[in-house]
């Protein structure tokens, strides 16, 4: 491999993680059956989908079996047998019984090398829609009164998540984005990103419905404040000025650094902001509204260049562990450009 190749940089990162899970990966294995497949060829594997954006779990057995560089980065030698793509999807189940996603992450994170370059202060949170991979004619009544219809034709019927819900993914949601937008089926992804750099620090991720923003960011939050010990701000969007969530944070020692929302309303009334001029007076305030903004990095590589613009699981739990797959990837690429800094 060229001795430059980025890949080589995010390779050494990736081992040192996962010499540091040894013990977590060695309860992975199966102790009865075939041998099943190393939990760490596993996980590299996975990122090297999201690298890559490969789009299927299939389309990434057939590539790891001719070409060499993913090979080397997943530990196989050249003559080395592949695996079976059924074989691998559900190995791959395993990871996220162990939580491993997850640990991955926080243990990434705390390297030597990572943990100045992120800061324990000032961090910003904003969530984004990941479409499910089921269609708008799966989304049938709960009652099952359409019978054997196709439900091809529903113009003019009223759906709502209360009435109806996905055969195909009964967990995902029917949102709208915006007014005069389409509704879709999706899953809700929320990022906390840390101020100093721009690197994802959590990841979840929630059904999609109008709170699911503001009560993922008060739970991510209030945890990153007890383990930093001292109070810390958050930089948010408009979506989260609302007095409660507001209240929320301060009681849990976060300074909401939230977008004042004083738009007009459609009764032609102008909404009343939860943030005043104790907050926006300061300097921090604008900095963490100009930071904040890096959060959609994470979101637009994610969908442009990963695969979270539509998901190919079923169920919060294995979208969960695709998103993280994917924010872990982002960080992988920026990490090294960043300690070289």
């Amino acid at each position: 491999m060229p001795a430059n190749h980025p890949l080589r940089q995010i390779r050494s990162l990736v081992r040192e993680v996962l010499k540091d899970l040894s013990r977590t990966f060695g309860r992975l294995y199966s102790s009865e059956g075939r041998p099943s497949i190393p939990p760490e060829q596993l996980l590299s594997a996975s990122l090297l989908q999201a690298f890559y954006g490969i789009r299927s779990e299939r389309q990434l057995i057939e590539q790891l079996d001719y070409n060499l560089l993913y090979r080397w980065f997943v530990g196989l030698s050249p003559d080395d047998c592949i695996w079976d793509q059924t074989t691998f999807t559900k190995n791959r189940d395993r990871l996220q019984q162990g939580d491993v996603f997850q640990k991955f992450m926080t243990r990434l994170l705390s390297l030597p090398q990572v943990k100045p370059l992120l800061s324990d202060e000032h961090f910003s949170v904003d969530g984004s829609l990941i479409e499910a991979w089921a269609s708008q004619k799966s989304f049938r009544p709960k009652d099952g009164s359409d019978g054997a219809s196709d439900s091809s034709n529903f113009h003019g019927q009223k759906r709502n998540n209360e009435t109806h819900a996905s055969a195909t993914d009964p967990e995902s949601k029917l949102y709208r984005k915006a007014a005069a937008r389409e509704a879709k089926l999706c899953y809700m992804g929320h990022v906390t990103m840390e101020n100093r750099n721009g690197l994802a620090v959590a990841g979840m991720v929630t059904e999609a419905n109008g709170t699911a923003e503001r009560e993922a960011s008060e739970s991510v939050l209030e945890a990153k404040a007890q383990e930093a010990g001292h109070s810390i701000t958050a930089g948010e969007d408009k979506a989260y000025d609302t007095a409660d969530h507001v209240a929320a944070l301060r009681a849990a020692n976060v300074t909401p650094h939230v977008a004042q929302n004083n738009c007009v309303t459609k009764t032609g009334k102008r909404r009343k902001s939860a943030i005043d001029g104790r907050t926006t007076r300061h300097e921090g305030y604008a900095m963490s509204q100009t930071r904040r903004k890096m959060t959609e990095c994470i979101f637009g590589w994610g969908k442009q260049h990963g695969t979270m613009r539509k998901t190919k699981h079923r169920g919060v739990h294995r979208v969960a562990g695709d998103f993280l797959v994917n924010i872990i990837a982002y960080n992988l690429i920026r990490i090294p450009k960043l300690i070289v800094a």
